[in-house]
């Protein structure tokens, strides 16, 4: 399968990354807006096909990661076969704009976070009515491969974006407070993140696998009386729960 990437910024990036660990570099085909540096660089460290042209001809899947207010006239100038399957990681530019410009083929909008880069991303799916089922199935066998997809109507997919997309920073703040914690309390400082993102990658990896309402696997761990209850309740008296849920509608504001 041959699978292009239009745009390399940050999140274009991520995805090239989680795709060459599951595919051959050299089928990965790439067009940066300038050939940087930079980029040949990383072209360099990965080994995929740098174009210097939008001819995505050759391309079954194509990903879409350019700056939306160019996004459209990007893509007007930019080839792709019949039945090349467009996925766009564009927020602002629906399927339906998409669809005007590729009439022919097959349209899903995307919003992934930058963890796709490790295989392990939380992707929001919107499918345009003119995918087909076997296209559809494509777009299934290669986002997943990037991490979890969750598919919405396009009315969730923004707040499902805001939870995955802004919500590795609010952790990262997370885990940067309990190594400032246990750096406090006598630990160095690697082992201090070592141990806040280990317990961050398992609390979620539990959840996921068991599919266990999180307040069930909290009151499996608050025995009466003990450190743990003591520290949740502490987390409430500071606002906690309230400073997350305003996080989160500032960024979806």
């Amino acid at each position: 399968m041959k699978i292009g990437i239009l745009g390399a910024g940050h999140m274009g990036s991520a995805i090239i990354r989680g795709l060459a660990n599951c595919y051959p570099a050299t089928d990965l085909l790439v067009k940066g807006h300038h050939v940087t540096p930079e980029l040949q660089a990383f072209q360099r460290e990965i080994g995929f096909q740098l174009l210097t042209e939008n001819d995505f001809s050759a391309t079954d899947v194509l990903f879409v990661t350019t700056p939306a207010p160019a996004t459209q006239t990007i893509l007007r100038a930019t080839a792709v076969a019949e039945h090349t399957i467009i996925i766009s990681a564009v927020q602002g530019i629906t399927p339906a704009q998409l669809q005007k410009i590729f009439p022919t083929n097959s349209v899903v909008c995307i919003i992934p976070n930058i963890p796709v880069a490790v295989n392990a991303g939380c992707i929001a799916m919107t499918k345009a009515d003119a995918a087909t089922p076997s296209d559809q199935k494509k777009v299934d066998e290669v986002l997943t491969q990037l991490g979890t997809v969750v598919a919405v109507p396009a009315a969730n997919a923004g707040i499902v974006g805001t939870v995955a997309g802004c919500g590795p920073a609010f952790v990262d703040v997370f885990m940067s407070a309990l190594a400032d914690a246990a750096v406090q309390n006598g630990l160095d400082r690697k082992t201090a993140y070592q141990v806040a993102a280990s317990m961050v990658f398992g609390s979620a990896k539990l959840a996921l696998e068991t599919g266990t309402n999180p307040d069930v696997l909290k009151d499996q761990v608050t025995s009466p009386g003990g450190s743990t209850i003591k520290g949740v309740v502490g987390l409430d008296e500071k606002g906690f729960r309230n400073a997350v849920n305003h996080a989160v509608n500032q960024a979806n504001g």
